[in-house]
């Protein structure tokens, strides 16, 4: 694929902090059956939406009721498995970086 405007990178914005960053420091996001999912491999079919992959940025978004808006669908959204998903990966490096 070929980028749109040459000489620039792709970014994406955080719907936590709303910052700009490459896609490789943020997670991707998707949804199915009103549950958000991750996205590591960046593969799901669908809309998707970026989070950096920390408990704060999670917690603004939540916070902001940023989910609905970011995949453009009314009502609530289950973020139980992406909340499980985010503390799963901080006990990993925690882990690591013992």
């Amino acid at each position: 694929m070929t980028d749109a405007r040459p000489g620039r990178s792709r970014e994406r914005t955080c719907i936590g902090c709303r910052k700009r960053s490459s896609p490789a420091d943020l997670l991707r996001m998707t949804v199915s059956g009103g549950l958000v999912l991750p996205d590591a491999d960046r593969r799901a079919p669908g809309r998707g939406a970026h989070l950096h992959p920390t408990t704060e940025c999670f917690e603004l978004a939540v916070r902001r009721k940023a989910f609905p808006r970011a995949f453009k669908v009314p009502g609530p959204l289950d973020v139980t498995g992406l909340r499980d998903y985010l503390a799963q990966r901080d006990n990993q490096q925690d882990v690591h970086a013992v």
